[in-house]
């Protein structure tokens, strides 16, 4: 499902960052760690599509990421990538409904109020469906992103430092609301995080 080759990125266009090689068959969940500064979030946007590399493969599926167009890699990303952002971007002014209405807009889906009421009670926020979410709390707030990221059916989670600000509590409740939600949709899950507390957790593991 996720095969990268050789894949390296540069900034400056003398210094490269080196990735190591992923294979990640459909429904398999890795960990990718690292601190500040070691290039995990660099590889988040290249898996994710929202950066180009300056060499090498990103493979999904049956695609290579570098020879989409930009339009094209939009609308790819939209239909087969959910991405989990360390701080959500919402459209303040819209409510919660309306935001993953968006979402299934700009992912090429249907209009389906009746999924994304599935998908918010799964995750208990189905009473916070009208509400605006510049009005939700920081662990409300996390949900409806993980909503946003699962509301097009993805084949492809992308998690960036899901628990960078949480407890250990909180901690086990959302890797375990993320394992369980990619689960059922039979997605394959990658956390992007500093958080040695996850390494554990994870058989598959690269450390940046």
């Amino acid at each position: 499902m996720i095969i990268t080759k050789n894949l390296y990125h540069s900034y400056d266009g003398k210094n490269n960052i080196e990735f190591p090689d992923i294979h990640l068959e459909k429904g398999e969940k890795m960990l990718l760690l690292g601190q500040s500064g070691s290039g995990k979030t660099t590889l988040l946007h290249l898996l994710g599509g929202l950066m180009k590399s300056k060499g090498g493969e990103v493979n999904i599926g049956q695609t290579n990421l570098a020879k989409l167009t930009s339009s094209g890699l939009d609308k790819f990303r939209g239909e087969n990538i959910g991405i989990i952002f360390q701080k959500p971007h919402f459209v303040q002014s819209l409510t919660v409904l309306e935001n993953l209405l968006l979402t299934q807009k700009l992912g090429s889906s249907k209009k389906n109020v009746s999924e994304i009421k599935s998908i918010l009670e799964k995750l208990n926020m189905s009473h916070k469906l009208n509400a605006k979410t510049k009005n939700l709390s920081q662990g409300e707030q996390q949900r409806v992103a993980i909503a946003r990221a699962l509301v097009n059916h993805p084949a492809v989670i992308l998690a960036d430092e899901p628990t960078s600000a949480l407890d250990d509590k909180n901690t086990e409740e959302v890797i375990a609301l993320l394992e369980q939600q990619a689960s059922e949709y039979n997605a394959t899950l990658i956390i992007v995080t500093h958080d040695t507390r996850l390494k554990e957790r994870f058989e598959k593991r690269i450390e940046l």
